[in-house]
């Protein structure tokens, strides 16, 4: 069956350029982005009863989302922590290191970034072993980077500053799209919560990583359009490279 109509479970890509504005009007497809969980945070005086966890007890944080630093700077602002200027950062990327400028002043602080892979990043925090490190993150994360403390015998925390939730998608309930583009095991999870009696049929399902690929196979839906893989490292090319074979 031809496609004509996506749905990626993600949040609307800001400003006018993005892969998937380019992919709709090459392929002329229509894409929608609709996210399937959102964030909520734990607020501060209850991070300090449950986690017991000091911030100004460590030397280094480490970043790996945007919704970390944002809840990481919103809990020091609600505890009333001011980070000493001695405090490291260690970024997933670059431009998660500039995002720190929204709270920090750059220039007089300690800040290391990958180049966007998580293997990148655990070399920088290797190669500071020394260092005390806090881990914002959501209660639903990958285990990579706390088992890889583990393993190293590096010190650490993980603090749990915010909760990721299924979405509202009642409004999707009489609405049918030949793909639907998943990122994480959460959007799996969503789909299922509010739409209990979800059968695939006709629709396509694309899922990115290894993790939502296995949630796929265990809510026994069938996986069309994987990715990454060697012939299309992003979402968009694998896109590309399905719809090109069967809108022929």
């Amino acid at each position: 069956m031809k496609v004509k109509t996506i749905l990626v479970s993600q949040p609307q890509p800001e400003g006018p350029k993005s892969p998937f504005f380019d992919l709709a009007e090459k392929l002329n497809v229509k894409v929608d982005f609709r996210p399937f969980i959102q964030v909520d945070p734990v607020p501060g005086k209850e991070f300090r009863k449950t986690e017991k966890v000091n911030f100004l007890d460590y030397t280094a944080v480490i970043f790996n989302s945007r919704n970390a630093v944002d809840h990481y700077f919103r809990a020091c602002e609600e505890l009333k922590l001011e980070m000493p200027p001695e405090m490291k950062y260690f970024c997933i990327n670059e431009g998660m290191a500039y995002y720190l400028q929204k709270y920090i002043v750059m220039r007089k602080r300690k800040i290391f970034f990958g180049n966007g892979s998580e293997q990148e990043l655990l070399k920088l925090i290797k190669n500071h072993s020394s260092e005390k490190y806090i881990f914002p993150c959501s209660d639903i994360r990958k285990p990579s980077i706390p088992d890889f403390m583990t393993k190293n015998k590096i010190k650490f925390a993980e603090a749990v500053l915010y909760k990721t939730v299924s979405a509202d998608l009642s409004d999707l309930a009489d609405v049918y799209y030949d793909i639907i583009v998943f990122y994480s095991p959460a959007d799996i999870k969503s789909l299922f919560e509010n739409f209990p009696s979800f059968i695939q049929k006709d629709t396509r399902i694309a899922a990115w990583g290894t993790t939502t690929a296995m949630a796929i196979e265990e809510a026994k839906l069938a996986l069309n359009i994987p990715a990454p893989t060697p012939e299309a490292p992003s979402m968009t090319m694998a896109l590309e490279n399905y719809i090109v074979q069967v809108n022929k």
